[in-house]
């Protein structure tokens, strides 16, 4: 069995993420998801609109996803390859090159284009429109 791993937030769910986990999983037999937790998004300075587990479960309810995982620091990608027996690493192209060294040898590694048209950032300014009119409302 071809076992492939991708890595990410995945917070605001949408048809780009839908399609790089599609895209992943037809790079072999059995997909896990390495989810950001809500404490290592944090470390990034990034937060999380969904609670990890909330992403969790709709990532479980995605049909190309068949494990999720745990990401809780940078330096897990090595432990996770030996410990799921990893043949391919997908992750989108905006972090070619930053792997490579650390999994050379392990297993393949897959950057796969984003869909340009789409991403969390786009989305975001919805959710920061959401906070001013909660404020305002409890004022």
């Amino acid at each position: 069995m071809k076992r492939v791993i991708t890595y990410g937030s995945f917070d605001l769910l949408h048809y780009g993420h839908i399609d790089l986990l599609r895209r992943a999983k037809a790079m072999g037999d059995y997909l896990i998801v390495a989810l950001s937790t809500d404490e290592f998004s944090a470390s990034k300075g990034k937060r999380a609109y969904f609670s990890y587990e909330q992403r969790k479960a709709m990532l479980e309810a995605v049909r190309y996803v068949d494990m999720v995982v745990p990401e809780q620091t940078w330096g897990q990608k090595s432990r996770d390859v030996d410990e799921y027996g990893i043949d391919v690493f997908v992750i989108g192209d905006d972090w070619i090159g930053t792997f490579d060294e650390q999994l050379e040898g392990r297993c393949e590694i897959a950057y796969l284009p984003r869909t340009p048209e789409i991403g969390s950032a786009q989305m975001r300014p919805c959710d920061e429109g959401r906070e001013v009119v909660q404020e305002a409302l409890a004022q």
